[in-house]
């Protein structure tokens, strides 16, 4: 894309839902009967849309960097174009339930990897279990001595 990006909240929306997408292991096209299929399906939706959309967002500033007086037409087409994706965006978003932690929606504001936050995420975790695996061998090796 070009440099001039949409605004750093609308770059949050579009890299936390397709994070969480693709966190969550979610595929498009996938339906059925239960509910938790008809989220992932719907969440899919939404992440085609926010791709819709970032793509619609490009062809706008293609129009508006080469503008001119005979190019107004298409540019408002584009625009009307985009505003229908917004509205069917939200009313995607709304069927979806997604919980996205604000350390990961502050770092992409700043400009960051969303992925830095789960590397840290693990790291720590894996800090973490090392500690608890030391204190149970320490543990097993105390009780054969008194054994």
């Amino acid at each position: 894309m070009d440099s001039a990006a949409p605004n750093s909240s609308s770059s949050a929306a579009s890299a936390a839902a397709a994070a969480a997408a693709s966190g969550n292991g979610v595929q498009g096209g996938v339906g059925g009967d239960r509910p938790e299929d008809a989220s992932k399906q719907n969440l899919a939706q939404v992440t085609g849309s926010i791709q819709k959309t970032l793509g619609l967002l490009h062809q706008l500033n293609l129009n508006v960097s080469s503008f001119r007086s005979a190019s107004q037409l298409p540019l408002l087409q584009r625009l009307n174009a985009l505003v229908a994706e917004l509205d069917t965006m939200q009313k995607l978003a709304d069927g979806c339930n997604i919980q996205v932690p604000m350390e990961v929606v502050n770092l992409i504001d700043d400009g960051k990897n969303p992925d830095e936050f789960t590397r840290d995420v693990l790291n720590s975790c894996i800090a973490k279990n090392q500690i608890t695996k030391g204190k149970t061998d320490a543990f097993k090796a105390e009780d054969k001595e008194w054994k």
